[in-house]
């Protein structure tokens, strides 16, 4: 069975969302229906990317943050733009079902 890539922000969906510049100076707040949802797909074997508008400068500091709080993955995405996310994928002709799917959560819940 081919294994899913899971795209997930971390200010606001992994941890509650802190202004940047709160960031180096405040722990974060695990949203634990977020992080056990990931830890369950990265222990099944599925590819966890992070993203982030963080500021490339704060790379290692979130690093530090995301190893800390025991929020593995595979690749942390940094710098993006804080408008909506859109992820853009083919369709297998030959498979049914949808190949790009948006989970939008509210903000500091988690899976409610």
């Amino acid at each position: 069975m081919k294994k899913n890539t899971y795209f997930c922000d971390i200010d606001g969906t992994i941890f509650k969302y802190r202004n940047f510049e709160k960031i180096k100076t405040t722990k974060p707040e695990v949203i634990e229906s977020t992080a056990k949802n990931l830890q369950k797909w990265f222990e099944d074997g599925h590819h966890i990317v992070l993203t982030t508008a963080r500021p490339h400068e704060y790379r290692h500091h979130t690093l530090m943050e995301l190893f800390e709080n025991k929020i593995n993955h595979h690749q942390l995405i940094m710098g993006i733009e804080r408008g909506p996310r859109y992820l853009i994928n083919d369709m297998d002709p030959n498979k049914d079902g949808e190949r790009a799917i948006g989970i939008n959560l509210h903000r500091d819940k988690g899976f409610e």
